[in-house]
């Protein structure tokens, strides 16, 4: 795809000196990793990564071999699963006949647009109540772009009756719900491109708890300790971790078999498996300069490190809302923080890397508040789809195929007793 230069420059210039310099810095680390053979994971959260187009830019990044593993939250892979961005109808739910007791703050109820295809397969597998859907048509109300799913009617109710096939579907075969979900979705996702190259894609342990009972069902896929140990191996294989606004990343880079914080050395005592950090990059990308701040008193004269060598405490000695993952991440040697809009960061990340690894991207994220973000967000909304239960099911029948095991028999029992 052609990039406009001008608008790149345009991104630059809303980032500081030090954030530019840092965007250069990651640039260079993710292709010196490809350049050897290495791998680039990603750890992202929800919320603005799927506004900013992040997620359908890291698929991208996926598909052209650039990224190899993504870490995520359950409510990234609940608006996956509903095509990333769809646009919703809201309207006042109560004199739809909606109960005022479980419409949320503002009373408001959602009608969400679907293309004819996706929405002929849900009313086959779902039943819809078409009178509230006729009042929601006619009824006065604003039309939004928000992330897929979730509360918009029948999209919403639909992902969370799947769930549950798709975390029985999972259990039987021994897989990820992530890995099941994967199948039937959109291969503009994180998840559908996942499944399409055989690369990981696993929600962390603190952001299991979103998207309903998606977020559940996933928790439920998989045990906590295959889950944590499934995790590590993914960022034990990375060279390069990209964190893209996202929390408690200290319980997920370090979890709980990682060596060079100490969180994992009981385990290696017990000659366990456990992983670590060293010698890794860790980039950051986050809007809270208090991380700056920490990561520069570190850099300057390992405060961070003699604080908790001390064991004094460190939002107090530091003044700053001290997240917990802070001091991870500023204690460790390659530790590069970018404090800026990753609607901003990411493509300009992305290009310098296309670019210098001679790459062609299909899609590039802009941010929402731009002409090109704004047609981006449309596009998304066109162009990728929900996940598909047909799709996912031949996928799962193809793929016990091609591993010929007793499992085959278990998921097709699975699959007609709940389908």
């Amino acid at each position: 795809m052609n990039v406009d230069k001008a608008l790149l420059e345009s991104l630059e210039s809303r980032l500081d000196s030090t954030a530019q310099a840092r965007v250069e810095a990651a640039a260079d680390r993710i292709v010196s990793a490809k350049e050897r053979g290495g791998k680039v994971a990603v750890v992202t959260g929800s919320g603005p990564n799927i506004h900013e187009g992040v997620t359908t830019l890291i698929a991208e990044l996926m598909r052209v071999g650039v990224v190899d593993a993504v870490s995520t939250s359950s409510a990234v892979v609940s608006h996956e699963m509903g095509g990333t961005l769809d646009k919703v109808k809201r309207v006042p739910g109560a004199p739809l006949g909606v109960p005022v007791e479980i419409l949320p703050r503002g009373g408001e109820f959602e009608l969400s647009f679907m293309d004819p295809e996706s929405y002929d397969e849900l009313r086959r597998n779902m039943p819809v109540d078409l009178d509230l859907m006729e009042k929601l048509r006619l009824a006065e109300g604003k039309t939004i772009i928000k992330a897929a799913g979730n509360l918009g009617y029948p999209m919403g109710l639909w992902l969370e009756h799947l769930s549950g096939e798709i975390a029985s579907l999972a259990r039987a075969t021994g897989s990820s719900f992530e890995e099941i979900a994967g199948l039937g979705a959109d291969e503009r996702t994180m998840i559908g491109m996942a499944a399409k190259l055989g690369l990981p894609v696993l929600v962390t342990i603190p952001q299991l708890v979103g998207g309903g009972a998606i977020g559940l069902n996933i928790g439920d896929s998989i045990s906590l300790m295959e889950r944590a140990t499934r995790l590590a191996r993914m960022l034990a294989s990375a060279d390069v971790i990209i964190e893209s606004a996202v929390a408690l990343t200290q319980e997920i880079h370090d979890g709980p078999f990682e060596r060079y914080t100490g969180h994992g050395m009981w385990s290696a005592w017990m000659e366990h498996y456990t992983y670590t950090l060293e010698g890794k990059t860790l980039v950051r990308i986050d809007l809270d300069p208090a991380l700056e701040r920490v990561h520069e008193a570190e850099r300057s004269g390992g405060a961070v490190q003699q604080a908790i060598a001390d064991g004094l405490p460190k939002t107090k000695m530091f003044k700053v809302p001290f997240r917990m993952e802070m001091s991870g991440f500023a204690r460790h040697e390659g530790s590069i923080p970018i404090i800026g809009d990753i609607g901003v960061v990411w493509p300009l990340i992305a290009c310098r890397v296309a670019e210098r690894l001679g790459i062609s991207l299909e899609f590039l994220s802009y941010p929402q508040d731009t002409e090109q973000g704004k047609a981006m967000r449309e596009m998304i909304v066109r162009d990728v789809k929900p996940l598909s239960r047909k799709k996912m099911l031949k996928g799962v029948d193809e793929r016990n195929a091609r591993h010929a095991t007793p499992t085959r028999t278990k998921a097709h029992t699975v699959r007609h007793s709940v389908g």
